[in-house]
Formats: C-alpha cells, sequence, structure tokens
C-alpha cells in the first residue's frame, strides 16, 4: 500500500497519506473511524517517548499498543490492509542522557521489539547526541548509528523484506526552526537533503546491508512549514524549495513532512504536490480533543455544576507531574498549560485520575441529553452532523467528530463530503 502510494506520488499524481502520529484511544478511535467512512487508508504511529520496551508514557510496549490497534480495527471492522503502522523518531532520544553506548543498547532494543511486534514503517533517527555529545551530530555519526538500528531491524522483522525505512533528521523541535527574513520558516535546502541520503547509503553500505537501501522510502525534511508554543507557521506563499525535484534520481524515495499540525487546509495539496506523500500529525489532533472535553464540561458545569471542572483535574496532574512542560511553559503562564500549541497537556490523559474525571464528565454529558441548541453555542454544525453517524455515546462521538474535523483535510480529493 505505502510504496503504491508514494509510485503514484513520485509519478507526479496529488497523492498522500495521512499519518497519526497519536496513541491516545479517543484520537485513534476518530481516526480509523473516519479512514473507514472514506474507504482510505491511514498510518498510524507510535514514537519513542509514547511506546517503548519500559512502556512509555502510555505504559504500553510495541506489542501491546499493535495488539490495541488490532482490537480497534476488530471493533470498527477496518480492512487490515488499510492501516499501516509505524515507529516515528525511533533512536536514543529517550535516553539521551545517558551515554552513547547505553542509549544506542537500548535503541537496539527498541526498534527489534517493534518490528517483531509486526510494526514496518520505522522513522530510523540518531540525529541527537548523548551524554557528552553535541545536541545534534553531524550527518555521518547520525547515518551510521540510523544504519546500524537498520541492521538490528532487518535481524528481528519475522519477514525483513516488508519493512520501510524512514531516514532524515530535520525535524527541530516545535518553534524551534530556522526562520527567514520574512518571518518564514526556512525549509531544507536541496543540498543538505541530497547529503542526508548520501550518508545513508554510504553507511548502509558500511554495514553490509546495501541490500536494503531500497527499502528506504522516504526522507524527513522541512517544507516550511511549523509551529510553536502560540504560534503557527505556514508555508510561504509560492515557495517550493525544489526537494522534489533535488531527490528526483533516489526512484523510491518521497518526502515525509513533520509539523504540519493546524496547517490551512489547502496546505495538504500543495505538499503532495512538492513531493511530500506522508504527511505527519499528531498534536493538532488530541488539540481538538481537549477543546472538544473542555466545551463538554463547559455545558455541564452550566447545566450541574460539579465540585471539580476537567480543567481543574488537569492543571492539579500537571501541577503534580511537571516532567512533561516545566521545559516548555513558565509556572504562572495557565494558557500554554491548556491552550498551547504545542499541546504538553497530551502527556497527562493516561492518567487514572484523569481518564477518571474523562470518564465521569462523558457519563455525564449522556444523561442530560442536552439539547441541540445549547449544543450549537459550543460546537460547529459540521461537528454535531458528523457526529450523528458514529457509532459511539453522544458524548464521545462529539469529541470524535472534532478530532475528525481536523484529519479531514489530510484525505486530499474526493471525500465525499
Amino acid at each position: 500500500m505505502l510504496r503504491d502510494i508514494i509510485a503514484l506520488n513520485k509519478a507526479g499524481e496529488c497523492i498522500a497519506i495521512p499519518s497519526v502520529c497519536s496513541a491516545h484511544p479517543e484520537v485513534l478511535s476518530a481516526s480509523l473511524q473516519l479512514a473507514s467512512s472514506l474507504k482510505r487508508p491511514l498510518v498510524i504511529e507510535a514514537t519513542s517517548n509514547q511506546v517503548n520496551q519500559f512502556g512509555g508514557y502510555t505504559g504500553m510496549d510495541a506489542r501491546a499498543f499493535v495488539a490495541f490497534i488490532d482490537d480497534l480495527k476488530s471493533k470498527y471492522e477496518i480492512a487490515p490492509n488499510m492501516v499501516e503502522l509505524g515507529g516515528d523518531h525511533l533512536g536514543p532520544q529517550v535516553w539521551k542522557s545517558e551515554t552513547a553506548d547505553r542509549a544506542m543498547a537500548k535503541a537496539h532494543e527498541l526498534v527489534s521489539d517493534y518490528v517483531r511486534a509486526g510494526i514496518k514503517k520505522i522513522h530510523l533517527d540518531c540525529s541527537e547526541g548523548c551524554a557528552g555529545e553535541p545536541p545534534m551530530l553531524d550527518d555521518v555519526t547520525a547515518a551510521e548509528r540510523a544504519a546500524l538500528l537498520a541492521v538490528s531491524c532487518l535481524n528481528a522483522a519475522p519477514v525483513p523484506k516488508d519493512l520501510i525505512f524512514v531516514i532524515g533528521t530535520e525535524v527541530p523541535a516545535p518553534g524551534g526552526a530556522r526562520l527567514g527574513e520574512d518571518g518564514h520558516i526556512i525549509p531544507t535546502s536541496p543540498e543538505a537533503a541530497v547529503k542526508t541520503l548520501m550518508a545513508h547509503r554510504a553507511a548502509f553500505a558500511e554495514k553490509g546491508i546495501a541490500d536494503s537501501w531500497p527499502q528506504v522510502s522516504a526522507l524527513v525534511v522541512q517544507p516550511g512549514v511549523e509551529f510553536g508554543p502560540d504560534h503557527v507557521f505556514t508555508m510561504a506563499n509560492a515557495t517550493d524549495p525544489g526537494l522534489r525535484e533535488a531527490i528526483s534520481e533516489y526512484t523510491d524515495i518521497c518526502l515525509e513532512a513533520h509539523s504540519t499540525d493546524y496547517q490551512p487546509p489547502e496546505t495538504f495539496a500543495k505538499l503532495a504536490d512538492m513531493g511530500f506523500a506522508f504527511q505527519k500529525v499528531g498534536p493538532a489532533l488530541t488539540f481538538a480533543l481537549r477543546r472538544a472535553l473542555y466545551a463538554l464540561d463547559h455545558v455541564v458545569q452550566k447545566l450541574t455544576p460539579s465540585e471539580v471542572a476537567l480543567p481543574q483535574v488537569m492543571e492539579a496532574a500537571m501541577r503534580n507531574n511537571p516532567e512533561h512542560w516545566r521545559s516548555h511553559y513558565s509556572e504562572d503562564d495557565m494558557s500554554k498549560w491548556h491552550f498551547s500549541y504545542a499541546d504538553r497537556i497530551r502527556y497527562y490523559w493516561p492518567l487514572p485520575a484523569v481518564q477518571e474525571a474523562v470518564q465521569a464528565l462523558i457519563l455525564t454529558f449522556d444523561e442530560l441529553k442536552v439539547p441541540e441548541h445549547i449544543l450549537a453555542k459550543s460546537f460547529s454544525s459540521d461537528v454535531l452532523k458528523r457526529s450523528e453517524g458514529l457509532v459511539a455515546s453522544r458524548g464521545r462521538a462529539i469529541v470524535r467528530s472534532e478530532v475528525q474535523g481536523v484529519l479531514l483535510p489530510y484525505f486530499l480529493g474526493d471525500r465525499g463530503d
């Protein structure tokens, strides 16, 4: 499926596949239900922060994550060939405070677990330095480590030839990309893209896996889109850095865009035309989830005030576990805690106290049978209409519909809407 999409994009067709980078059950349910209704394929990816051999912040290892997705596919009767699973930024990043040897040993275990579990789209990313190293490594070192991880993947995979590798490391933290004089993000240069490919191809050959180079199917580069805590950087008008042409001789490799969240809907077709067959989205989906849950909570609080509103529950969770936000927000910037585009609040949805509060909120909302004219003050008519066709309770259907509204523009072409 993925190689077919790449081939069509390389042939000049305006085609791309959305890649949902989230492990939240409601986000994934919404995404799968939408893809199913449109009869369109979807990629679902887990990051090394979310899912790893130690549980990540979701509490799942790779095998548990795959089983979780399989359960959702079965529940919503999704055809197996319509969903591909991937691993994002697989490398030593989670353990970069340790020495390179120790961090890379864990990274080898990480990627091996992913492919053994049946995950086939693997983003090899060894761009960040470990203890005692520069924050960002040079191309040669990063490529050498990525190739070593590829060896582990090939050795561990049930069917090695089924693997699809993604390389490339020009993915700065949200808000950390370079700006040009016009205020737009500076895209990856064609020269840098080719240099990255050459370094990785040489590393694959050096590590004895030159025959597997054709399995490298995507290169992550910066197309000129990004977001920060309180700002979205949209693509400059008529800007095309020429990356598609630069890698044209690599006939099996497409471009992959990260940080496409919050972009205007017309951006995604433009990215496809520029050669980006893989378009990743994540924080924008959990941002929509939070927006919908807070809106439900607002309605419930107006009708049956409770002692603790959901935003208070989230705030308490973030105060008690500050590790996911303290390097991003100040302690007194409540607006960013709750509403930042960086959406650090997403790390707190899996906590038991938060899950309990969300369950109670949805149960109360469903019992209230809130009239449509009241809901219309908090939700668009499109969200409410789309929610009516979803298999879920009223509250969950509205939340999922809000998420689907963000994902829908990623499905290019005729969507029947």
